[in-house]
């Protein structure tokens, strides 16, 4: 079944990808003046999981219903991002924790473990930082929070670095600066969104089959509209906003656990100790950004050996 929303055919429903998470079931929260989509699966401790661009909350298929072995798993579409809530404003990172903390609230939770990859993992330590009381561990994978260094980042890339495939020396984010330009980029990709979609993994990941034809298909429909683009370009836009708001945030005391590809690790290798008293990082050097689906086993594994610790 399809059903029209605006100019695009929706294919790919909530209702019907969550079979590929057996177990789990779909969910919606008011919190926060929005509403929020997420899955739920598994029973115990909760660990809540959020995605990054450009993916939405089935971006945990890989790894969610191994920890719902053990775990109770909530995964979230964050503001703006899937059937979550697309509004004008609320995309600093701060406001983004605030739903998260008025989610974990409705939920009835006391202290949850928060895991984040890419925007959400900053958004993950947004709520770590502001809301430490809710949070027992923090994982952030290829995702710390917005600082001064990334005003440092190349407009231009070095010369013989920016190639078929990311350098892990040299990256080069030319979207950090492209998803700055409002109203423009929603006229470039509305309907051609899986053109993005395609070079961006390609480019980011070591092995890019690894990115399955039905993965990238879900994620181009899922950013293939106007309102889609504008909202998540937003968490980009924020930047600024969340820089300032950094340096009013004391260091982390609870355990942290950050997992860096090959091309963040050496970056959340100097950061993170500047942001966590008590922190350990992996490298998984043999993957790109894209780690749940390049290198899932080994995400699993960093994971369940600092849940249990």
């Amino acid at each position: 079944m399809t059903i029209s929303s605006g100019t695009t055919q929706q294919k790919f429903l909530d209702e019907q990808l969550i079979q590929d998470f057996p177990g789990f079931s779909n969910h919606y929260a008011e919190v926060n003046g929005i509403r929020l989509h997420y899955i739920d699966g598994g029973s115990g401790e909760v660990i809540i999981c959020l995605p990054g661009w450009p993916q939405t909350w089935y971006s945990y298929r890989n790894i969610a219903t191994e920890f719902a072995k053990t775990h109770r798993v909530i995964v979230l579409d964050i503001r703006g991002m899937g059937t979550s809530d697309k509004p004008q404003g609320g995309y600093d990172k701060k406001t983004m924790a605030e739903d998260i903390k008025q989610l974990i609230n409705s939920l009835g939770l006391k202290k949850v473990t928060v895991v984040g990859h890419d925007i959400g993992g900053m958004v993950a330590m947004s709520l770590a930082f502001n809301h430490p009381e809710v949070v027992e561990k923090l994982i952030v994978a290829d995702g710390l929070h917005p600082n001064e260094g990334m005003f440092q980042m190349p407009l231009l890339p070095a010369p013989g670095s920016f190639g078929e495939k990311m350098n892990a020396n040299m990256p080069y984010a030319w979207w950090m600066g492209f998803n700055q330009v409002k109203s423009l980029p929603e006229k470039i990709l509305e309907g051609r969104f899986r053109f993005l979609i395609d070079w961006l993994f390609d480019y980011v990941m070591i092995d890019e089959t690894k990115m399955t034809e039905k993965e990238r298909s879900i994620y181009a429909e899922a950013y293939n509209d106007a309102e889609s683009i504008r909202s998540s370009n937003a968490w980009y836009q924020s930047f600024g906003q969340d820089i300032e708001d950094s340096k009013t945030y004391q260091q982390l005391q609870m355990p942290v656990l950050g997992i860096g590809s090959n091309v963040s690790y050496q970056f959340m290798q100097m950061a993170m100790p500047y942001v966590s008293q008590n922190s350990n990082l992996i490298a998984l050097s043999n993957g790109g950004h894209y780690m749940f689906e390049e290198t899932p086993e080994q995400v699993i594994e960093a994971i369940c050996s600092f849940l249990k610790a």
